[in-house]
């Protein structure tokens, strides 16, 4: 098994975040650690360095451009504006434990209602471009967050499948917890783009999630959990941890009317072959 989105990293780990990775590896599953700013980003590359099958990605994650207090279910915190410095980020990138750049992209739900959105968006978006040029410069694949706004859900995928056409990363890259259109799916595929699933589908009554997967090529699926975050069932309201991976896994088993080890395989394979790793 292979838990492709951690954040290990967080502070919500800095107390117990060696015997939260030691659990993982304990059953099995390789971990990809994953960078929202430069400290976590720092802090993914130490914890990579210290196992044999805990990886890395670098980058900054676009609610980290302005300062403003998230607040959501099971989240809060506050943000500080950080610039994205092309040259610090390069020289992460060319750590040997760093599989990936991100994670980057858009997000629209998430923007400091005393700024002015359209500048906001803008600087975003020239980010996330600074991320696919340096992906493409150390020929490692994006790991890419979208998220929209309650009044237009689905525009930030638009907008971000019009990004990655403009300047197309040249080794491909996941959709992290993916939450758009189904009819986009074949779009990002052609781009190179896999589609990553977590705790939501355990627990999404809506089955937009579950038709997504099934919409999905079995050859562009991985598995996630995106801890602390979107714990699955059956922790549902607990801290996420990459042991719960398996969770996912199951899940989505039961949905395509798979065995889990089929599942396993199938997501273990697809990361190996995007990340350029060993499990």
């Amino acid at each position: 098994m292979i838990d492709t989105h951690s954040h290990v990293n967080f502070n919500a780990f800095k107390d117990d975040a060696l015997a939260v990775m030691q659990r993982a590896l304990d059953k099995g599953i390789a971990v990809i650690n994953v960078g929202s700013q430069i400290s976590t980003s720092r802090r993914a590359v130490e914890i990579a360095e210290m196992y044999p099958k805990v990886y890395a990605a670098v980058g900054l994650h676009p609610i980290q451009l302005q300062d403003m207090e998230v607040v959501e279910e099971g989240i809060s915190f506050v943000t500080r504006a950080e610039e994205f410095k092309y040259e610090i980020y390069r020289e992460l990138a060319g750590k040997d434990r760093v599989v990936a750049i991100g994670e980057t992209g858009l997000d629209y739900f998430h923007i400091n209602e005393k700024s002015d959105k359209e500048e906001a968006i803008a600087k975003q978006k020239k980010v996330f471009k600074e991320h696919i040029d340096l992906a493409n410069e150390f020929k490692l694949p994006m790991i890419v967050h979208t998220r929209g706004d309650k009044q237009s859900p689905d525009q930030a995928y638009y907008d971000i499948l019009s990004e990655l056409k403009r300047t197309k990363p040249k080794f491909g890259g996941v959709m992290h917890c993916y939450g758009g259109p189904v009819e986009l799916i074949p779009e990002f595929v052609s781009l190179g783009m896999y589609i990553s699933f977590n705790g939501i589908l355990s627990f999404d009554k809506t089955g937009r999630n579950e038709q997504t997967l099934l919409n999905t090529p079995e050859d562009r699926i991985l598995a996630e959990t995106d801890c602390p975050y979107l714990t699955p069932e059956p922790y549902r309201g607990k801290r996420n941890e990459p042991a719960y991976v398996e969770f996912v896994i199951q899940k989505m088993a039961d949905v395509k009317s798979r065995s889990f080890e089929d599942m396993d395989q199938i997501t273990t394979r697809n990361a190996e072959r995007l990340f350029k790793i060993a499990t």
